[in-house]
């Protein structure tokens, strides 16, 4: 109902203004004043016009700010966050110095400078003063911005200290998981290949080498004998392609198994879907692995966002300063959750692909981590994009 009223109002504006010139067209008419001849007094009205609008719009400018401003980025709750946001404010502070500067310029000249009758324009083709001041200027005042961006992005990417906490994100359509040191402190390796339903992020181990090479086998077996009935040249050629894909993927896997025999360090990592932990006042690395597109991880609390890209691993040293409960305190919101969520518009689903980060006292945290059962590649896990062999 309010949007019908609103409707109405408008198009009865509309309505009222197209009236309006209507009546200024006749009366023109009836003074014998043609349309395309301005006089000093329309002159002089534009001009005041000029600066009436230069107040307006600046208002309603400033309304946008005060009204908004609160819907931008959440308070930081990291220590590199305060950095961010200095130079985030710096960037604010120059770009409404030039917008407020430019355009009070603009409109002032436009109010002053109106056509007069007699008056002549000055032609002013070059001065190179003034092709020197705004060249130097805008080239001195780009470079502070970049180099204080480039200042702020050095201190931020850190080397970790010793006793930082390492966490991989590893992302795919569209889903986050969690992978944390076991007691060895250390992440196992990984390989895309030994990917399943049971290893979803491809941990390296003697279980899950043996595993996907008897998943290799069994379907080139399967393949072969199929081979051996009789099938249309287009189906026989389809097949005797991917039975030799498969034949090369199972010697990557032979090739895996022997340059890492015996390797365990991944058996007890915790691998976490759902939510996430981290300690407060603790530096954390994050690594961010990718299966299958460019994925962004977004920790705007945090200030922190880091490509996840297919065969390479990045990372991002961080800091949190204010627990998930803190945080919910001062928002008065007992639901409220940090957040990780994809940046990058990976596909269909990308606006679902979100994780919860918690955010505990040290004591806290380690009392969820001692929760965590340790990845064993024969434990079934919960995974809603199983990687499989084609047949």
């Amino acid at each position: 109902m309010n949007r019908i009223f609103v409707v109405l109002i408008v198009a009865l504006a509309v309505i009222a203004l197209a009236q309006l010139m209507r009546i200024y067209q006749l009366s023109s008419k009836v003074r014998n004043i043609k349309e395309e001849e301005i006089s000093d007094a329309d002159n002089r009205l534009n001009a005041s016009l000029m600066l009436v609008s230069l107040f307006a719009y600046f208002g309603f400018v400033i309304w946008q700010i005060v009204h908004w401003g609160p819907y931008m980025l959440p308070e930081a709750a990291s220590e590199h966050g305060a950095a961010i946001d200095q130079l985030f404010n710096f960037n604010w502070a120059l770009l409404f110095t030039v917008f407020f500067g430019i355009h009070t310029a603009l409109f002032v000249f436009a109010w002053k400078y109106y056509y007069r009758a007699g008056t002549k324009a000055y032609f002013y083709p070059h001065n190179n003063k003034l092709e020197f001041i705004w060249t130097i200027v805008p080239s001195v005042v780009l470079a502070a911005v970049i180099i204080f961006g480039l200042i702020t992005w050095s201190e931020i990417q850190k080397p970790k200290g010793e006793n930082a906490i390492t966490i991989e994100l590893y992302s795919k359509q569209f889903d986050w998981t969690a992978r944390y040191t076991g007691k060895d402190d250390q992440l196992g390796k990984s390989n895309y290949l030994l990917v399943s339903g049971t290893n979803p992020l491809g941990i390296i181990s003697d279980e899950s080498t043996a595993d996907k090479l008897a998943e290799y086998e069994e379907t080139i077996i399967r393949q072969e004998q199929k081979l051996e009935t009789i099938l249309p040249d287009g189906k026989r050629k389809e097949l005797e392609h991917s039975l030799a894909k498969n034949k090369r993927l199972r010697a990557r896997i032979v090739d895996i198994q022997l340059k890492n025999a015996g390797l365990q360090t991944g058996k007890d990592d915790h691998v976490v879907k759902g939510e996430m932990h981290i300690p407060v006042n603790t530096e954390i690395e994050f690594l961010f692995r990718s299966q299958d597109v460019i994925h962004s991880a977004y920790m705007p609390h945090f200030r922190l966002q880091m490509n996840s890209v297919p065969g390479d691993v990045t990372r991002f040293v961080m800091t949190p300063t204010i627990t998930t409960a803190e945080m919910r305190n001062k928002l008065n919101n007992p639901e409220f959750n940090y957040i990780l969520m994809c940046n990058k518009v990976c596909g269909a689903a990308h606006y679902n692909m979100q994780m919860d980060v918690i955010v505990d006292s040290p004591e806290d945290y380690q009392k969820w981590v001692d929760e965590q059962k340790p990845f064993i590649t024969e434990t079934t896990l919960q995974d809603d994009n199983i990687q499989l062999v084609e047949n």
